[in-house]
């Protein structure tokens, strides 16, 4: 059984980051458990740059905080400002015991206008989307993504695929 330790205490990462790994590994058994793990970036990551750094931080941390796995898993949420609106999207890091790394990004979508308001002012797109659709911890649910596609992409879909692309690395081991 493989351990994987996702840098996240969020039930919708570790569900995303079990699937991934079921979806790319599917004669293997995992064992997933959530940490905390700093990001070292912002609390709303505003560029693709800085997103990046927070999963992988996420991933190095949570890989010293529990050294007993086989996979550390960051993912980090971001937004960033393209062509006078907002897009949203994540990256996904793991870190394989070793040392060796993947990466997967998810797919970019545009935020409405009064989200992206918010969020100039300060907000968490979490906590824009609260105010914006009524809701409470929607990002502990389905997210701004599956908000607005009425759930069509969720936001354990929408992590799930980037888990995988950040997998290929290790199920094509002789590639790279």
């Amino acid at each position: 059984m493989k351990k994987i330790i996702v840098a996240s205490k969020n039930p919708v990462k570790i569900a995303a980051a079990l699937s991934g790994f079921q979806k790319m590994f599917p004669h293997e058994t995992f064992e997933v458990e959530g940490v905390s793990a700093p990001s070292g970036v912002g609390e709303q990551p505003r560029n693709d740059t800085e997103t990046f750094t927070g999963a992988r931080n996420r991933a190095q941390n949570a890989s010293k905080e529990v050294i007993t796995a086989d996979y550390w898993v960051g993912i980090e949420g971001g937004i960033e400002e393209k062509n006078s609106a907002m897009e949203a999207f994540a990256w996904v890091v793991i870190q394989a015991k070793g040392g060796a790394y993947g990466k997967g990004r998810t797919g970019t979508f545009f935020l409405p206008p009064k989200i992206a308001e918010l969020i100039q002012q300060g907000k968490e797109l979490g906590e824009a989307d609260d105010i914006v659709f009524g809701r409470s911890n929607s990002k502990q649910g389905n997210g701004a993504v599956g908000i607005l596609t009425g759930d069509v992409v969720d936001r354990t879909k929408y992590y799930t695929e980037a888990v995988v692309f950040a997998l290929i690395p290790f199920k094509n081991i002789e590639l790279y």
